[in-house]
């Protein structure tokens, strides 16, 4: 897979995001058999079972589904695409996350059968978030059931009006062969979704007068994009617009981030040729984003990156990947200046200076090796030690710091303990590096019982780490069950000193301070204020008393869970000339806490989760049922393709463990749910005494 010399203009860094089983796997395996890096079309549930090229890891190929982020790169029509295959689980949503921050594009893929599913609409939020423009790509139109007008109708009713089909399918289901495409009012046709080519041809007569329709929307949308093309069209008609005008316009609109063109098709087939068009004919170069923008670690001034490879280096680590031949592989996304193997880079975040050892292209679990990565491209470095997700990489004469990706707090956690003393050892090490290399997965210890804990996205997320700990560093350990991350915070306001004065002959002990506790605007973190007037508690004194309060705040008053939302103020206190020192204030810090979080009425809160669940409509009246009786809240009913019931529900995690299995009993195996995390809740009374007995009598 030989480099080829592209043109930045022509580079293309995109994602393929979608809900679970939509396609995106299988799309990309068709994006490279036509560009010919694979030589046949991997199936991620074939009659081999596992052929898919992205989905490497054992857990993939079994589960037939995408855990981590798989970066592919191929080369289509004089474009250079690198191509991020994401999960649509909702347990990894920290790897779509992550990609979607240094991605340029992306092709959102659909259920032909589905429309808009749960975590459809979890990652068009994420790309929404980081402004990211899409085509979307509604794939199985060709399957029993499969329908692109009534998937293209739930992206306007759940996503956005702004979209708008470019092609047309030819055909209905298993009779689909091939699109007419809009722009050229031309038919694209195959006979067989094998076909290494298309057929190009007129427009079917039965379809003209829909095409015309659709195009002449198409045409309405993209004048929007220029004042003059608008003003042409007003004045002398929809056929005063050339191809070229209509190319370009659409182009802007899209780039804009706020309107999408949809296709569809068999992701497996040859109509992904007409996806890597609208790849390179409408998704954003580096050139077309703008140019990054982060801060000066020195001055904390704003400062500006172009993407050009004359420019100092800047760079993002996006993922970490352990490679079995490798070792630990870097991803980054390189926004400017060039990355040379051998060279020295300062990493911002940290501080630390490191050489670069290797530089790898990556194809899945293949990898090719190149001398340097320039600006606007994607790539692996290796013998980067101290380097992590969301670390800048930068020139260490002209440091930047760019914006890092934030990770939500994992709800939910397991004790786990090696089976063996051999085990003890090689599970301290696997527990780190699958750390290092997933952001949403932490490891503690329970100061209580000395067990590990292990905290999680969901039970799938744990059950996936756990078995990799096992296969991938030969780590058999016993697991505890799952249990929730609670929270605590408070709902009032209380002010408290903390003294801490202690006279035993010699030198004293002397540290005096008064901190206002109150609850943070956003109900989350932790922010600490220093209002001294005066001088009364000296600078050097003030670190040492916030680090007092935010070590206690991690263990609450009521139950011992951490403490979220509480915003302290320093802002009296006294201190002795010869008596005070930093340990003195931070204990006296200490004590602040231990005074007043108690008079503040403090809290538990607790994970939940939004839940969607799909079933035949005559199971509907059961799992409603059943949804109430875990403290459910019914948000939202509506009706979806195929004659399904979708049921929006807002439920405590502690009351979901085990629920996939149980929805499929309620149902005869035929229901299915998604859930993601929500927001941390106030537990009713009742429940938050069961909880604090539960803890006190451990």
């Amino acid at each position: 897979m030989a480099t080829q010399n592209v043109p930045l203009k022509n580079y293309r860094n995109i994602g393929i995001i979608a809900h679970i089983d939509a396609g995106k796997t299988t799309t990309t395996e068709g994006i490279l058999y036509r560009t010919g890096i694979n030589h046949k079309i991997g199936e991620v549930r074939g009659a081999d079972g596992d052929s898919a090229t992205t989905d490497w890891m054992a857990q993939e190929k079994e589960r037939g589904i995408t855990i981590t982020s798989a970066a592919v790169t191929a080369f289509w029509k004089g474009h250079k695409i690198n191509i991020i295959d994401t999960p649509g689980h909702i347990d990894f949503t920290a790897e779509v996350e992550r990609s979607l921050r240094v991605l340029d594009g992306a092709v959102t893929v659909f259920d032909g059968k589905m429309g808009v599913e749960a975590q459809t609409e979890t990652v068009w939020r994420q790309a929404n978030k980081y402004g990211v423009p899409r085509i979307c790509f509604v794939n199985k139109i060709n399957q029993i059931g499969g329908d692109f007008y009534k998937s293209l109708d739930t992206i306007h009713n759940r996503l956005s009006k702004q979209a708008l089909p470019i092609h047309l399918p030819i055909g209905f289901e298993k009779e689909i062969n091939g699109v007419v495409d809009l722009v050229d009012m031309k038919s694209y046709t195959y006979g067989d979704y094998t076909d290494h080519e298309l057929v190009v041809g007129e427009v079917p007569a039965d379809m003209l007068e829909k095409a015309k329709n659709a195009r002449s929307l198409l045409v309405e949308a993209a004048v929007e994009a220029e004042d003059e093309l608008f003003e042409r069209f007003l004045n002398e008609g929809e056929e005063s617009i050339s191809v070229e005008d209509l190319k370009r316009a659409l182009r802007k609109r899209v780039l804009a981030g706020d309107f999408f063109l949809v296709t569809g098709g068999d992701g497996r087939g040859v109509m992904v040729e007409k996806v890597l068009d609208l790849v390179n004919d409408y998704l954003p170069s580096p050139l077309d984003v703008d140019a990054i923008q982060g801060t000066s670690p020195k001055t904390g001034d704003l400062v500006e990156r172009q993407p050009n490879d004359a420019e100092p280096l800047s760079a993002l680590a996006f993922k970490i990947a352990t490679d079995p031949f490798v070792g630990r592989l870097i991803f980054v996304r390189v926004y400017s200046g060039k990355i040379a193997a051998g060279s020295y880079i300062l990493n911002t975040t940290t501080g630390d200076k490191e050489r670069i050892g290797r530089i790898v292209r990556m194809h899945a679990d293949k990898r090719e090796e190149i001398d340097s990565v320039g600006a606007g491209d994607i790539a692996a470095v290796v013998g980067l030690k101290s380097t992590f997700t969301g670390h800048t990489l930068a020139d260490p004469a002209h440091p930047i710091l760019l914006e890092s990706i934030e990770f939500p707090e994992p709800p939910v956690s397991i004790a786990v303990e090696p089976k063996t003393k051999a085990d003890q050892e090689k599970m301290g090490i696997a527990l780190q590096r699958l750390a290092e290399e997933d952001p949403t997965f932490r490891i503690h210890t329970d100061d209580e019982t000395g067990q590990t804990i292990m905290s999680g996205m969901g039970e799938l997320h744990l059950d996936i780490l756990v078995d990799r700990m096992k296969r991938e560093f030969n780590v058999e350990a016993n697991i505890g069950e799952p249990q929730v991350a609670f929270r605590e915070t408070i709902r009032g306001t209380a002010e408290a000193q903390g003294k801490h004065a202690k006279q035993s002959g010699g030198r004293g002990q002397y540290g005096d301070v008064w901190v206002r506790f109150e609850p943070t605007e956003s109900g989350i973190g932790f922010e600490f204020e220093d209002a001294i007037k005066g001088g009364v508690v000296p600078k050097e004194y003030i670190k040492p008393v916030e680090k007092g309060i935010r070590d206690t705040l991690e263990s609450g008053v009521l139950a011992g869970y951490p403490m979220i939302g509480v915003k302290a103020t320093l802002y009296d206190g006294s201190y002795h000339d010869v008596d005070s020192s930093e340990l003195a204030f931070n204990l006296a810090g200490v004590l602040s806490v231990k005074e007043g979080i108690p008079k503040a009425r403090p809290v538990i809160l607790e994970p939940v989760m939004k839940v969607e669940v799909s079933m035949p409509e005559e199971f509907m009246g059961d799992i409603i049922g059943d949804l109430s009786a875990r403290r459910g809240r019914i948000d939202a009913m509506e009706d979806i393709p195929g004659g399904a019931k979708l049921v929006r529900a807002y439920v405590p995690l502690s009351n979901l463990f085990g629920y996939t299995n149980d929805i499929r009993s309620l149902s005869q195996g035929r229901a299915a749910s998604t859930m993601e995390l929500a927001e941390y809740e106030e537990v009713p009374p009742n429940v938050q005494q069961e909880i604090i007995e539960k803890r006190t009598n451990k």
